[in-house]
Formats: C-alpha cells, sequence, structure tokens
C-alpha cells in the first residue's frame, strides 16, 4: 500500500527542505567570506604572479579600495598596474568583496588591511601555535597555500587542512 503524503505534509517537508537550503546558504558567509566566486582571470595573473590570489570575500570593499589606489606601495613592494587592469580589477573586488554581516564588530576593515588581522582570521586560526606561523614549510600567515593544500582554487574548508611539521 503506498501513502500519499497529505497538502499539509507536503508543505511541512517543503518547508524543512527550504530551511536546510536557507542555513546552507547562510553557512557561505558565516566567516565573512561570500560563497566561492571564481577568480578574474587577469586578478589570478596580475596578483598570484607574487602572492595567493586571496579570494574577495576575504576583504571588505573599503579595504580592496584602500589597496588598489596604493599599488605603488603594496606593503613595501611596486605593484602598480596600467590604468585599465587596474580598474578592471577594482571594480571586481568591489563586486565581491566579503559582507562581514555577522557581527558589528567585523564590519570594520582589519589593521593595515590585512587579510591575517581581521577578527575572522584570527577566530579561525585561533587553534594554530605562533610557531608553525614562522616555521619554514609555512614563512607567514599570509601563505594559505602552505596549509590549505585547495587555496589556489579558492577552497579554503577544514577538510582539505594540512598543517606541515
Amino acid at each position: 500500500m503506498t501513502h500519499t503524503p497529505t497538502p499539509r505534509r507536503r508543505l511541512a517537508w517543503l518547508g524543512a527542505l527550504a530551511a536546510v537550503a536557507w542555513a546552507g546558504a547562510a553557512r557561505a558567509d558565516d566567516d565573512g567570506l561570500a560563497a566561492r566566486v571564481p577568480l578574474l582571470p587577469k586578478y589570478r595573473q596580475e596578483c598570484g604572479a607574487c602572492h595567493t590570489a586571496y579570494p574577495p570575500g576575504m576583504l571588505p570593499a573599503a579595504s580592496w579600495q584602500r589597496l588598489m589606489s596604493n599599488l605603488p606601495n603594496h606593503f613595501g613592494t611596486d605593484a602598480s598596474l596600467d590604468a585599465q587592469t587596474l580598474a578592471e580589477i577594482a571594480t571586481w573586488l568591489d563586486q565581491h568583496a566579503g559582507t562581514y554581516r555577522k557581527t558589528q564588530r567585523e564590519a570594520a576593515a582589519p589593521p593595515e588591511d590585512r587579510i591575517t588581522r581581521s577578527a575572522w582570521f584570527q577566530r579561525e586560526h585561533r587553534e594554530v601555535r605562533p610557531a608553525t606561523w614562522t616555521s619554514p614549510a609555512v614563512k607567514s600567515a599570509s601563505n594559505c597555500a602552505a596549509c590549505h593544500t585547495r587555496a589556489d582554487q579558492g577552497d579554503y574548508s577544514e577538510r582539505h587542512v594540512r598543517i606541515p611539521r
């Protein structure tokens, strides 16, 4: 004998599915990062040539704007770009910047616009021993790929973390 769900049960089931889907979507932004966004090829080429091409959701728009407006002095390096490339990358970063909706405290830009000094970064990495950051295999907190084996794909999930010893 087959059981046909009543409209009320169907509605309850659909509501439960919607709640699960909404929770999953909300979770993608729990840590302040927007859902994974494919990297702009020009961004990957220009910025990724010197360091990890960080996902745009790792900083709020105001931080990206300050960084892009001061490329001749980009953390001690001249990272100047031609006007067209600068405009294209800056627009893309602004469109995909982190929203940091979780708490008001995290809405502010991190000190010196450094990802590694942001509240969410500090919280997510609080269990990492200080010696790990300076180990020869890691070198600094900004070297995401040292531990996040899929950082080049924009995947920073704990499932793919391997801390070098």
